[in-house]
C-alpha cells in the first residue's frame, strides 16, 4: 500500500474541507475533480463562478459538488476585512487596505476562511512562487503554541522501499527557510519528527539525520560546526528522539556506509528524515531525488503552522495537487487531536 493511498484512506475517515484559491490554473481544476470523485474532502474554489465553470468546461473537467465563492461578493467579505483589520493594524493596516488585499489576493482571503474556521486548510502554488502562499499564513495564522519555527518540508516516496521509511522520506526545510540558524535547525528537527508520526507512519520510529558535508569531525568549519550545535540543541530539547549529526547522506542512510563513517550512530544509516542545513542544500536534494530517482515530491508542506496551509511546486501535476489536498485533510484531523 503506498503512502498517498494510505493519506486518502485516512482522509476519507473525516471528511474536511479545503480552498483551492488558483482556479485560473486548469491543474487545479483538474485536482478538485480528481478530490471530488475519490470524495477525500469537501472542496472550495475561490473566484468568479462564471469563469471557472467556463474553463472548466473548455476542459471537459467535472466539478460539480465543488463550492464557489467569488470573494468580492461573499456575504463574509465584510467580517473579514474587519478581522484582518484587527489583526494587522499594528503593522500599519488600514481597512481599505484590508479589503483591497481580501478582494484583489485570493491567498489572503483563504486564509481569512481557515483562520476563522470557515474551512480546515488550503493548498495553493501552483501557480504562484512558495512567497505568495506563506506571507498571509505567517502572517495572519502563524505557529502553534509552542512552537518558535515554522518549517517546510517534502515527503519523498522513492520507487522502490530500499531507503528511508519502506521508501519514504521527510526533507526538511526545503521550502521555507534560508539560512537557519543552530536554535531553527533543532526545532525543525524535532518538528519534522512530529510530522513523520502524523503522516508517514504513527507506529514507527522516526530517525532523524542532521546533514553536512562532514561526518563526525571529518571536517572543520562554521557550516560543520552549525551541524554539530543544532544536533546537540536538538538532543537537549528532544533527549528521547533518535537523531544524530553532523553526517554526510551517504552515512546517513547506508548502512555501509555508516559503519565505516559513523559506527557509533544510533541510526545506522537507516534515517527517514533528513535535515539539511540549509535551503540550498534542502531545494536542490528534493529536486535531485524527484528528477534522477524518478520520486514522488509531495510538499511544500509546512509544519508548525495553528491551522493547515501547504504550498505546492509550480511543476505539480493534478494527481499531486489531490495528493497535497488529502495531506491537509489528514493535517486538519491531527489538529483537533
Amino acid at each position: 500500500m503506498d503512502f498517498i493511498y494510505k493519506i486518502k484512506e485516512q482522509a476519507k475517515k473525516e471528511i474536511k474541507t479545503i480552498i483551492l484559491p488558483e482556479t485560473e490554473d486548469v491543474r487545479v481544476l483538474k485536482g478538485a475533480e480528481i478530490v471530488l470523485s475519490e470524495k477525500t474532502a469537501n472542496i472550495i474554489l475561490l473566484g468568479e463562478e462564471e469563469k471557472i465553470q467556463k474553463l472548466a468546461k473548455e476542459n471537459n473537467i467535472n466539478i460539480n459538488g465543488a463550492k464557489i465563492i467569488n470573494p468580492l461578493k461573499s456575504e463574509m467579505l465584510d467580517k473579514y476585512v474587519c478581522e484582518l483589520y484587527e489583526l494587522r493594524k499594528a503593522k500599519g493596516m488600514t481597512k481599505d487596505m484590508a479589503r483591497n488585499l481580501l478582494t484583489t489576493n485570493s491567498r489572503y482571503f483563504a486564509t481569512m476562511m481557515v483562520k476563522l474556521g470557515d474551512a480546515d486548510g488550503y493548498v495553493s502554488g501552483a501557480s504562484h512562487p512558495t512567497s505568495d502562499t506563506l506571507k498571509p499564513v505567517l502572517q495572519i495564522i502563524k505557529g502553534k503554541p509552542g512552537v518558535k519555527t515554522v518549517s517546510a518540508f517534502f515527503i519523498m516516496c522513492l520507487p522502490t522501499n530500499e531507503f528511508g521509511e519502506n521508501g519514504v522520506f521527510i526533507y526538511a526545510d526545503s521550502g521555507m527557510n534560508e539560512n537557519p540558524n543552530e536554535e531553527q535547525l533543532a526545532d525543525i528537527a524535532i518538528t519534522s519528527s512530529e510530522s513523520f508520526r502524523e503522516l508517514v507512519n504513527p507506529e514507527g520510529i522516526p530517525k532523524v539525520a542532521m546533514l553536512s558535508y562532514s561526518t563526525k569531525g571529518s571536517a572543520h568549519s562554521e557550516l560543520t560546526e552549525k551541524v554539530v550545535n543544532a544536533t546537540k540543541i536538538a538532543h537537549e530539547k528532544a533527549p528521547d528522539l533518535m537523531l544524530d549529526g553532523e553526517l554526510q547522506l551517504d552515512a546517513a542512510i547506508i548502512p555501509e556506509v555508516a559503519k565505516m563513517k559513523a559506527p557509533d550512530s544510533p541510526l545506522e544509516g537507516n534515517a527517514n528524515i533528513l535535515v539539511f542545513p540549509d535551503l540550498n542544500a534542502g531545494n536542490i536534494g528534493y529536486k535531485l531525488t524527484q528528477r534522477l530517482a524518478h520520486a514522488k515530491a509531495y510538499g511544500p508542506l509546512c509544519q508548525g503552522l495553528d491551522k493547515p496551509v501547504n504550498d505546492l511546486s509550480r511543476g505539480c501535476s493534478a494527481e499531486d495537487i489531490a495528493g497535497v489536498v488529502a495531506i491537509t485533510c489528514v493535517q486538519a484531523q491531527n489538529m483537533k487531536k
